[in-house]
């Protein structure tokens, strides 16, 4: 499986008593695989991964994968460690685990490159890297992601690494076969679809995710004409939802909308302040809803 299109890495909603909304976390992953969607991402950082009990997270898995198999749509789930990769077997929905960079270490790139290859052994599914090294401190240069793609069972990384570089340019020039290059910069989407992607691990798609299926698809088309200005005004609207702590923005909007019964969030993150929302629900509007 190589993991191409827009994949929504889904939030946590919560209730007023502080527990999983477990309805709207269905609904919202109903809504956004019937906006065009190719898949969802379950534990992801906006899942906020960190202040889910174990328990709470097999609930968010089994919620989201009931989902993906009721639409036959791609499923990836947050798994960083062996124990967490096996415990993913037997799950025929997860076509894929999204495992990050050993962060903070700085282990060097000789060790990442072992430390996926021991993961991919113990793993029952395919592995997606999640390259973001303004988070863990480990720079990859191209041609340690070339060598990533080449390792057994690897099949694409979540590039996030704060901008578009020489190491993207240059990878994305001469693309590794059978290996996915997903966007995981939220308002860099559209030029690295330009260069060449396979598609994005996008939160801000859960609003206007029939938009951002739509820019996966022009660019993937070479409908330029209908690509770079929505991926002007969809950069825009990411920018706002980003503009504090991922997810908080992001909640605060699904509320605002109607969509999750609070937009509470849970430490050590903050709930979103009322202009960053405003903001957001502004650029929200600048954005069409439905393809010109």
């Amino acid at each position: 499986m190589t993991p191409a299109g827009l994949y929504v890495p889904m939030i946590t909603p919560f209730d007023e008593s502080g527990a999983i909304a477990l309805d709207a976390l269905r609904a919202l992953a109903q809504e956004v695989l019937t906006a065009g969607a190719a898949g969802l991402v379950a534990l992801g950082t906006t899942a906020e991964p960190h202040a889910l009990g174990a328990a709470e997270q097999q609930t968010v898995v089994d919620a989201i994968a009931a989902v993906c198999r009721e639409h036959r749509a791609s499923l990836l789930v947050g798994a960083h460690a062996a124990p967490e990769l096996r415990a993913l077997a037997g799950r025929p929905e997860v076509t894929a685990a999204l495992c990050l960079v050993p962060p903070f270490l700085r282990p060097g790139e000789e060790a990442v490159l072992a430390h996926y290859t021991r993961l991919a052994e113990e793993s029952p599914v395919p592995l997606v890297a999640y390259h973001v090294p303004y988070r863990t401190g480990q720079q990859l240069g191209v041609g340690t992601l070339r060598r990533l793609a080449g390792l057994p069972g690897l099949v694409g990384v979540k590039h996030a690494v704060g901008g578009i570089d020489a190491d993207t340019i240059a990878l994305l020039a001469d693309p590794p076969a059978d290996f996915a290059v997903l966007c995981g910069e939220d308002a860099y989407v559209s030029p690295l679809l330009a260069l060449g992607a396979a598609g994005g691990i996008l939160a801000s798609a859960h609003l206007a995710t029939a938009d951002y299926a739509d820019l996966v698809t022009a660019w993937r088309s070479g409908d330029v004409a209908r690509a770079r200005p929505l991926g002007h005004r969809l950069a825009a609207l990411s920018a706002a939802l980003f503009a504090e702590p991922n997810p908080a923005v992001v909640k605060a909007v699904l509320h605002a909308q109607g969509r999750i019964p609070t937009p509470l969030v849970r430490p050590p993150l903050l709930p979103a302040t009322p202009a960053a929302t405003a903001r957001a629900l502004t650029c929200l509007t600048g954005v069409p809803d439905e393809p010109a």
